[in-house]
């Protein structure tokens, strides 16, 4: 049974890197003489990783993840905001209710 050839992380970084910089992907496989299938995988995983992608590396889902994280917080804010200014324009509702009709604040021609 054939095993498959494994290829070191610094050779995959270096292969997405290029392609990332404008290599194609045929010149890419007959200069480092693999399959083209293998460098398109390789940059799949370096802009989509997966569970399996190296630890060390800050991932694009954990970006995601963050970037989530940022939205909910603002979203929670405005929320809070938006009660704020329901209640105050409520306050500023009865405080209009509450003056004699026809007056304005200010005036004093009485």
């Amino acid at each position: 049974m054939a095993r498959h050839k494994t290829h070191s992380v610094a050779l995959k970084r270096q292969v997405v890197q290029e392609y990332l910089a404008g290599e194609t992907l045929h010149g890419l496989a007959r200069r480092h003489n693999l399959p083209r299938n293998l460098i398109r995988l390789w940059v799949d995983e370096n802009v989509y990783p997966t569970r399996d992608a190296d630890p060390g590396e800050a991932s694009a889902l954990e970006d995601l993840a963050a970037l989530a994280q940022t939205i909910h917080e603002c979203e929670t804010r405005i929320e809070a905001i938006e009660r704020l200014v329901a209640r105050r324009a409520a306050e500023f509702g009865m405080r209009r209710a509450e003056r004699p009709q026809g007056k304005e604040p200010g005036d004093e021609s009485d």
